[in-house]
């Protein structure tokens, strides 16, 4: 059995994640429609209807816009914590509430999907309630840092257990103070709530890097505030200073922010199929 995971959308106009195998798999956050969910999936081989799960990281428009649809029309358990539940159910965005389809969780909490294993965790951003989420199958483990403005201890511990990292690059500091945002919204995306910026992933990765890591996802990249050359550069400079080869001890993507990355599949080996 291999496991796939596939971005369908990362940056500020929306994101989706999905992680599956061969049978089914399961979906982070949901802020794109669901044509450009089904639409994604279909083009890398895979069908909405083989997703089982969709959990949700936040209740910004950009992580729960179609949760409500996915959730309510199709039948698909969505999972969070209650306050991102109750606050999503309060955003002008999402395209249906979340009723029956809500799935309350807790943070470091085990939960079981089938056949992986999840843990949210705790992340410092603005919205109503914030995780990140460790995904394990076999002996795989996946882990998310969407949107977070800094990264504490906590979550630091659970982001080092990764081979597969997807953590928030989100803003070039540059670009970010000498763009057009107004100054208080510049003020929240670099406060310790808001958002990490290229130097900040780079310097956390370079001093928290352990040989199990095999690929770093550069995600959630601002559309205004940054450049997936910036991102990438920028991370594999800081890598490299710290006796880090991109290629030869990591992988390094930095995610599109409006179109479907490729489709990355990892093997498990035979004794740990389910």
């Amino acid at each position: 059995m291999n496991l796939h995971f596939l971005s369908l959308s990362s940056g500020s106009d929306g994101n989706c994640y999905y992680i599956g195998t061969e049978r089914y798999g399961i979906l982070i956050d949901a802020g794109i429609s669901p044509r450009r969910i089904k639409k994604g999936l279909a083009a890398a081989g895979m069908s909405l209807d083989a997703v089982v799960a969709l959990c949700l990281t936040h209740d910004h428009a950009d992580h729960v816009k179609s949760a409500g649809y996915i959730g309510e029309r199709l039948g698909i358990p969505v999972y969070a914590t209650r306050e991102i539940l109750d606050g999503a159910n309060r955003c002008r965005c999402i395209s249906e509430r979340i009723y029956s389809s809500g799935h309350p969780i807790s943070k470091e909490t085990p939960f079981a999907i089938r056949d992986f294993r999840l843990t949210a965790f705790e992340v410092p951003h603005d919205g109503s309630d914030n995780v990140g989420y460790m995904v394990e199958c076999g002996d795989r483990c996946f882990v998310f840092a969407t949107d977070l403005g800094q990264v504490p201890d906590r979550a630091a511990a659970y982001l080092q257990r990764a081979h597969c990292l997807i953590i928030e690059a989100n803003y070039d500091a540059e670009l970010l103070q000498s763009g057009s945002y107004p100054p208080y919204l510049k003020r929240r995306i670099a406060s310790p709530t808001g958002h990490l910026c290229n130097t900040d992933t780079a310097e956390f990765l370079a001093t928290h890097y352990t040989p199990r890591l095999e690929y770093i996802f550069l995600c959630h990249l601002s559309r205004e505030n940054n450049r997936p050359e910036r991102a990438y550069d920028t991370v594999a400079a800081r890598l490299s200073q710290a006796g880090i080869a991109v290629g030869r001890d990591v992988q390094l993507v930095a995610l599109e922010r409006h179109a479907p990355s490729a489709l990355y599949t990892f093997p498990l080996p035979d004794s740990q199929l389910p």
